[in-house]
């Protein structure tokens, strides 16, 4: 089931939204125009500090022909796994596992599996991914390690945009609120080949251990049409003892991912 895969891979661009009252990171007053370096300072004085991370969300994919509700648990294990099940009325559907280096998945509709690296992960999406990328969208930080890049700045409807087209192909845009410099969205556009993906966080709750995002909005483009995938948490919790576990049942297929 194609959507199920499609929440499931996705998922791992997103966060968690705790219950708690939402902070709001709109700003009325005009702000000013500062260095790219000063932004990019600025956004990693955000403190991300735990050991693991556990997520109860909803989450619905949507695409131009069909549309699919699901409830997802997250385990993150910082810098080393990160571990999805997808549920539907209950039963789990599938579930995902991903490492530094490699990325698994099994789904029960069609009893089939997945098993790779981020090669097959990337050209699927659209957009060259890693762990680190990957966590970075969980916890809401910049995609990419912005001090390892040259960027130029815009002062945009109040927002700091930092501009990266190095790659004449691949164009990145990193959008940061002036009062925190958390990231407000992040996008990836390839346009050769028509594809882009924007991961939007409007709206963010501050923690001791990590200022999250609470509300995800995710749009991908291809030349196979559009999807969207909108996330709803219903609970987080950092730092506790989390088992991880994953085997794929006997009897699935192998799948290639193209």
């Amino acid at each position: 089931m194609k959507r199920v895969l499609a929440i499931v891979i996705v998922i791992f661009m997103v966060s968690c939204k705790p219950k708690a009252i939402v902070a709001s990171t709109t700003v009325t007053e005009p702000v000013d125009n500062i260095k790219s370096t000063k932004i990019i300072d600025n956004h990693y004085d955000n403190k991300i500090d735990f050991s693991t991370l556990y997520i109860k969300a909803n989450a619905r994919y949507a695409d131009e022909k069909q549309s699919q509700n699901v409830t997802a648990e997250i385990k993150i294990k910082k810098d080393q796994q990160i571990l999805v099940s997808i549920r539907f009325l209950g039963i789990t559907m599938a579930k995902a596992s991903i490492t530094p280096t490699s990325v698994s998945y099994y789904e029960k509709i069609k009893s089939t599996y997945f098993e790779g690296d981020f090669s097959a992960l990337s050209q699927w999406l659209g957009t060259d991914l890693n762990y680190s990328k990957i966590q970075n969208m969980l916890v809401g930080e910049a995609l990419d390690d912005l001090n390892k890049g040259k960027y130029t700045q815009v002062l945009l409807d109040n927002l700091y945009r930092l501009d990266d087209s190095n790659n004449a192909n691949t164009k990145k845009s990193y959008y940061f609120n002036p009062n925190d410099f958390t990231v407000n969205k992040q996008e990836v556009s390839q346009e050769t080949e028509n594809r882009t993906i924007q991961i939007a966080y409007p709206e963010r709750v501050a923690h001791k251990e990590a200022n999250l995002p609470s509300v995800i909005e995710i749009k991908t483009t291809q030349p196979k049409g559009k999807s969207e995938i909108n996330l709803n948490y219903n609970s987080v919790s950092f730092n506790e003892e989390l088992s991880f576990p994953y085997s794929v049942p006997d009897g699935y297929k192998r799948i290639i991912i193209k």
